[in-house]
């Protein structure tokens, strides 16, 4: 939950390979157990590729548990100080051989659905690409969906992506304020967040798609076997 305990966020520079500079942007989230619990970790860098960000963070969360029950932050900035270059460098070396795995072995148990709703975009073109952006860098399919005011993000992939993206949805610039000023999504809720049972048919794309109707928008739900995740959420947002 959000409003347990303490979320913050810490940017460091480090000189990487031909000695270019690269920022990188850590949001610690320390839940009210820490220690005892490793923090939640999200790693930007417009240096970086999403798939290197996604690198790092699992190497620091590696670390993390590694000093449990002893305060870590401090800690896990320094090892990525020193370790960045040879992360980049295996995150290289290993990325055909994830792309294979991901295709190949990933498990059902690891396979998570995530349904928000949107309030309202105003820079809807903008606001969409970086959607499918997003998707498209975490290896989500599904669909961001419109039907008259009702704005949907239906999302599935592996379990620590849906996270993340979550973290990225949450904590970006996605949209413009009133006073057509960049502004983060303030509007947003979770309607669901659970586990792909075996009715559920698996999505092979992430599509933006438009609806007229609320059955056009229903089917398209029941197609996924996802009519009771569609009674239960949708049809109270018409209220």
């Amino acid at each position: 939950s959000e409003t347990h305990g303490i979320t913050f966020r810490i940017q460091i520079t480090v000189k990487e390979l031909l000695d270019t500079d690269v920022l990188l942007k850590l949001l610690f989230h320390l839940p009210v157990n820490y220690p005892s619990t490793p923090p939640d970790i999200s790693v930007n860098s417009d240096q970086l590729t999403r798939a290197q960000c996604i690198d790092v963070k699992d190497k620091l969360l590696e670390q993390a548990k590694k000093h449990l029950s002893e305060p870590m932050v401090h800690d896990l900035i320094l090892w990525i100080q020193q370790h960045l270059t040879y992360v980049i460098k295996q995150s290289a070396t290993v990325c055909s051989e994830k792309t294979t795995l991901s295709k190949g072995t990933s498990t059902e148990d690891g396979i998570w659905m995530l349904l928000l709703h949107l309030d309202h975009m105003r820079a809807k073109a903008k606001y969409v690409k970086t959607v499918e952006k997003w998707a498209s860098d975490l290896r989500l399919t599904g669909r961001l969906m419109f039907m008259g005011k009702i704005i949907l993000i239906l999302l599935q992939g592996d379990k620590s992506n849906i996270k993340e993206y979550l973290i990225l949805q949450k904590t970006s610039k996605v949209d413009v304020d009133s006073s057509g000023k960049k502004c983060k999504e303030k509007m947003i809720s979770v309607l669901c967040e659970t586990k792909v049972q075996s009715q559920h048919k698996r999505f092979q794309t992430f599509e933006v798609k438009e609806y007229s109707t609320l059955d056009e928008l229903q089917k398209e739900f029941e197609t996924a076997g996802l009519t009771t995740l569609f009674s239960e959420f949708v049809p109270p947002l018409l209220k």
